[in-house]
């Protein structure tokens, strides 16, 4: 059998999950009627193997063999691995199974390797059914729970994050912990104002929909979890799409992008938010965040509030589309935010994707050092690496590309006059390979830009694909957690070339590239309804000294605080992320090292963060949610639970006023005053202060954004 690889395999560089995003979190307009309250199925359905998964389960592992990457042997080693993700992918939480259960399913910890290569899939459904017994009898227990009010004023705690404790040993002490999970969802229910009949009609539609929905699984997402399960054992991106989800993937592909422009994952029950589109209602309203989980969803201004916990991935992004110019309003619980914690509204109005707001920005920022020095710098914003690859295709002159628009923008600035240049690649997610090449050679005079190695051990090296550079003055690249594959790319050699300064935080660490395979396309004896679709990860990208960017990511040369978890958020935080490795160099001529600027730089950020009442601001927040995040349990006392919120509230709006004591401003009374107020970018005003330094112009008095004078286009 010839298995092929796309040439067009290198040009595009996506955001991390980009092929789940597309499928599950566009919010397309589709003409679909609204998801009935679900009611529990009476008889599961029968759940076995057929032919076709047996086809498909064979043909992935000979692609899993001989495409991916890593070369992976599929033996009884990663059958261990296969029977751990797969447990995980069914319950994530060990919310279900019981210790016993887990001693049980061992017996197939060293022949899952024979279930995917003979395509004998006995053990998986066997595991599930399993998992569907559990799930009946501790979501009966939870809804049994129901009939009587708990006692809110008990001293216990629920442990809401059990990944690092041991599976629940027995049957009473699962009945315990479902018990206090309900207490713990009725208690967020009455914090946010809901009386106790309320709240139990709630949660019991909650976990009926729960059991309805796994109750309703048949044979073949049955089968698509386990080949996912599978395919995550190799790295985060590789993945399997059933038929089903490949037409799905297919449509809304086809599709243009209208709605809220975010990307949403099901995790633990919970709609999570997997990136925010730019361009988007989201992305321009600036509140939704990657790791928000959405609780509801309400239609217009005075829509009921749907409590979508507990609801299918599809049900809920069914409820979220609707026709451009509609509003939607979306109950949002933070990602930083414990279980029960406050919530807020976003109310957003469906609209297609704005390409003007994908496209790059440019404006002048102008500073004033302590000393009276003026200073005049450029700020240009980079959201995605985007091209119109069908007009280039076509031959079109003017195609819009992220290179053309920051060319131009550049010149524009260039041309009035600037000390320096901050190009901002803060929540950019990739986008294509050939923009991030281009774009570099904006910056550099020539060379290569980045190396790319395949299975087989080939190493394809990419250059500039342009002499000389359009800008050449002082330079500053800033970046954070969630810039990610192209703008690695752009960072490092902007980075290795000494042609500027690297700023923010630790990137993501996304150095992989994925291909396609549409399983159809390589048998002859496809069934009618399709073998699905396989996504494996088959190449590394390299920087010019030969180091990965995967897992590692870009490590800046002056680190600015944010609040976004390292651990939590990036490559290195996934399961079975590829390590980062090196090969050798390739020959490029760089600039004179900057590493006495770069101690100086950093000695300068350090000071200022010591005095800085907006760093120091941000630091303190940081603080908190570092300290929440390290709880996995909360109180189950009403009124400890109330005094916990007030104590909190107080906490931030006194670290508010303190920061707006210090910067000369008046005080606010509540935290939705201060929300009300414009929020200074803080990172950009830190960015700025190290090209100030950059160029020696010392401590600034003043950063002043002009937007009267900025640049057309």
């Amino acid at each position: 059998m010839h298995y092929r690889v796309k040439k067009n395999l290198w040009q595009t560089l996506g955001r991390p999950g980009l092929l789940l995003a597309c499928i599950i979190g566009l919010g397309l307009a589709v003409a679909r009627p609204a998801p009935a309250e679900p009611n529990i199925v009476d008889a599961p359905p029968i759940l076995e193997s057929t032919p076709r998964h047996r086809q498909v389960a064979r043909m992935v592992t000979r692609f899993v063999e001989r495409m991916h990457y890593s070369r992976v042997r599929v033996d009884d080693g990663l059958s261990e691995l296969i029977l751990e993700n797969y447990l995980n992918a069914l319950d994530p939480g060990k919310q279900y199974f019981l210790e016993s259960d887990i001693v049980y399913f061992a017996r197939y910890r060293s022949t899952l390797d024979d279930v995917v290569r003979t395509g004998e899939l006995d053990p998986v459904f066997d595991i599930f059914r399993l998992y569907r017994l559990r799930a009946q009898q501790n979501l009966g227990v939870a809804l049994l729970e129901l009939d009587a009010e708990p006692d809110f004023t008990s001293d216990e705690v629920f442990h809401f994050d059990r990944e690092d404790m041991p599976w629940i040993a027995t049957r009473a002490a699962m009945q315990d912990n479902w018990r206090r999970r309900v207490k713990n969802d009725a208690l967020g229910l009455l914090l946010a104002d809901k009386a106790w009949e309320e709240s139990r009609d709630l949660l019991e539609k909650r976990y009926t929909r729960v059991l309805k929905r796994i109750n309703e699984v048949d044979s073949d997402d049955v089968f698509e979890t386990f080949m996912n399960a599978f395919a995550r054992t190799l790295d985060p991106h590789s993945s399997y799409l059933s038929p089903r989800q490949s037409e799905e993937y297919r449509i809304q592909m086809s599709l243009s992008y209208q709605g809220i422009g975010a990307s949403l994952q099901l995790t633990d029950e919970l709609v999570t938010v997997l990136n925010v589109i730019p361009g988007g209602p989201a992305s321009i309203d600036g509140r939704l965040q990657p790791n928000d989980r959405i609780t509801g969803v309400a239609q217009g201004d005075d829509g009921e509030i749907v409590d979508v916990v507990g609801w299918q991935l599809d049900d809920v992004v069914q409820l979220i589309r609707g026709p451009s110019g509609s509003e939607v309003r979306l109950q949002i619980l933070p990602g930083d935010a414990l279980p029960g914690d406050e919530q807020f509204m976003l109310d957003l109005v469906r609209d297609k994707i704005k390409l003007e707001e994908q496209a790059a920005k440019a404006e002048y920022l102008d500073l004033e050092s302590a000393d009276g020095q003026a200073l005049r710098v450029g700020h240009i914003d980079v959201p995605s690496f985007y091209q119109d690859f069908e007009s280039k295709s076509r031959g079109d002159d003017d195609f819009v590309s992220t290179t053309r628009d920051v060319e131009r923008l550049l010149k524009e600035l260039t041309a009035e006059g600037i000390d320096g240049l901050i190009l901002d690649l803060r929540g950019n997610g990739g986008g294509h390979l050939s923009e991030a090449t281009a774009l570099t050679g904006l910056f550099i005079d020539d060379g290569p830009v980045v190396q790319l190695k395949d299975t087989n051990g080939r190493i394809e090296v990419l250059d500039d694909p342009s002499r000389g550079a359009i800008y050449d003055g002082p330079l500053v690249v800033l970046v954070d957690r969630y810039s990610a594959s192209a703008s690695e790319i752009f960072a490092a050699a902007i980075q290795d070339y000494n042609r500027g300064v690297v700023i923010g935080q630790q990137t993501f660490g996304k150095g992989t590239v994925q291909n396609l395979y549409v399983l159809d396309q390589y048998t002859r004896r496809a069934p009618d309804e399709g073998l699905g679709q396989l996504t494996l990860t088959i190449g590394k990208y390299y920087r010019v000294t030969g180091g990965s960017t995967q897992n590692r990511g870009v490590l800046p040369d002056v680190d600015l605080p944010s609040a976004v978890d390292p651990l939590a958020v990036g490559e290195s935080s996934r399961e079975r992320a590829l390590p980062w490795d090196q090969i050798a160099a390739t020959r490029f001529d760089a600039r004179s090292p900057l590493n006495s600027r770069l101690v100086e730089l950093n000695l300068a950020q350090q000071e200022r963060n010591g005095r800085d009442p907006e760093i120091q601001h941000l630091l303190s927040g940081i603080t908190a949610v570092q300290e929440a995040r390290a709880r996995n349990w909360v109180s189950l006392n009403l009124e400890a639970r109330q005094r916990e919120r007030e104590e909190l509230r107080a906490e931030r709006l006194a670290r508010e006023n303190a920061k707006r004591t210090a910067l000369g401003l008046e005080a606010v009374a509540s935290l939705d005053d201060a929300e009300e107020a414009e929020q200074p970018d803080v990172l950009r005003k830190q960015a700025a202060s190290v090209l100030a330094d950059l160029l020696g112009a010392g401590q600034l008095s003043q950063v002043t954004v002009v937007t009267n004078q900025q640049p057309s286009g």
